[in-house]
């Protein structure tokens, strides 16, 4: 059985207001198009999320709320306090906990980004690959039957996408 990850960090938000703690920063109006566009991309693309874990941070969950209006039949969204700037080991740590053969991961870099490069045993050539930009989603392919089973480099890369790729 294949297990495949969607791995998307969350769109631009706004820096607008000062006085607004970093977990509840909204997205501005170009992360809500980009998310838009990814969701649009998800659907078009046939890459629809089984199970969907999402940070708390407001971004976070503005970003898939935007998505999720253009998949056919959205997950529900399972939010995990520990996504909110976590790091590569605990993300992995919470991807061995899933239970969904497609499942979308929602988190913030630097911990997305370096987790993407960890996972992948051929990472995209890309030139926003390294950086993982807001909005940033990898597709990645599993060669197992169980989450609780992936280890760093066994990932296959099936596709990248930043919102810049994806502007109409």
């Amino acid at each position: 059985m294949t297990l495949r990850l969607i791995l998307t960090r969350h769109a631009k938000s706004s820096w607008g207001d000062p006085t607004a703690a970093d977990f509840d920063r909204k997205l501005n109006n170009r992360g809500q198009q980009a998310a838009t566009d990814i969701g649009q991309w998800l659907a078009e693309s046939g890459y629809l999320p089984q199970q969907v874990l999402c940070s708390t941070a407001m971004r976070t969950r503005q970003t898939w709320e935007r998505m999720a209006q253009h998949l056919p039949e959205p997950e529900a969204l399972h939010l995990v306090p520990e996504l909110y700037h976590a790091e590569p080991a605990v993300l992995l740590s919470l991807l061995r906990q899933a239970e969904a053969p497609v499942v979308a991961l929602i988190g913030h870099n630097p911990g997305i980004g370096e987790f993407a490069q960890r996972i992948v045993s051929d990472p995209p050539v890309h030139r926003d690959f390294g950086r993982y930009p807001t909005g940033a989603t990898l597709i990645v392919d599993f060669e197992e039957d169980r989450w609780k089973d992936i280890v760093p480099r066994s990932g296959r890369t099936v596709d990248f996408v930043t919102p810049r790729d994806l502007e109409r």
